[in-house]
């Protein structure tokens, strides 16, 4: 099932789903019209110290962790403590997240300026250049393994997690689970990214540290998303 946009005009935050859709679907060999819960979404504009940085479509609930992970995640800021300020505001055509950070990150900013609408699919979309898209990355030291036993304990407990996903079934999923399997903080929006760093972003707001465990993803792990 496709996510779909909000009601037209002023948006509201935290209505992720958009119930009452008329849709038609096929099963059995013929069509079936029916009352179903989708997916929504909504065009989101990050703005730095008052400068226009990108737009991303994204499930309008969890926006401050959105906020937090994003601006981590794109390493305008090395840690959450940089942010000094998160403002989100409900404009005519969807939500406006102002980010308050110390005037020396900005040139971290500038170095990673979008200048296209990103959708919800792509985490690269608008980079203007390769060497900016494929930034280098920090050496990460070696970490015990994960027991077998514990990722298949996940995995299976991911689903029942995933409330906005049972009612439309179109929403992916971002989970931080122990090294025993328990699954510990998820985060949901119809973009994969954008779920990943709204669990960054929950992660660092609460003070979790993601040394003794592994994440879960219910998308495929590509490039930008090792890269977050």
């Amino acid at each position: 099932m496709t996510a779909a946009p909000l009601a037209e005009g002023r948006q509201r935050r935290d209505r992720p789903l958009v119930p009452g859709r008329p849709v038609c679907r096929y099963e059995d060999g013929r069509f079936v019209e029916r009352i179903e819960t989708v997916a929504g979404e909504c065009a989101t504009a990050m703005v730095y110290n008052g400068q226009d940085f990108a737009v991303l479509m994204t499930s309008p609930e969890h926006l401050e962790d959105f906020a937090t992970g994003f601006t981590l995640a794109e390493g305008i800021v090395d840690h959450p403590g940089e942010i000094e300020a998160i403002e989100i505001e409900d404009v005519v055509l969807g939500v406006e997240i102002r980010i308050t950070i110390p005037d020396e990150r900005m040139a971290a900013l500038a170095d990673r300026q979008r200048h296209v609408t990103t959708g919800t699919s792509c985490g690269m979309c608008g980079i203007l250049s390769i060497e900016r898209a494929l930034r280098p990355l920090p050496t990460m030291p070696p970490a015990p393994p994960i027991p077998a036993p514990a990722i298949l304990r996940a995995l299976a407990a991911l689903p029942a997690t995933q409330t906005l996903n049972r009612q439309s079934g179109a929403v992916h999923a971002a989970a931080f689970a122990t090294r025993e399997g328990r699954v510990a903080l998820v985060r949901e929006d119809v973009g994969r990214h954008n779920a990943l760093d709204k669990l960054t972003g929950a992660m660092a707001r609460s003070g979790m540290t993601p040394d003794d465990g592994f994440l879960l993803l219910t998308s495929r792990c590509s490039t930008e998303m090792v890269q977050k």
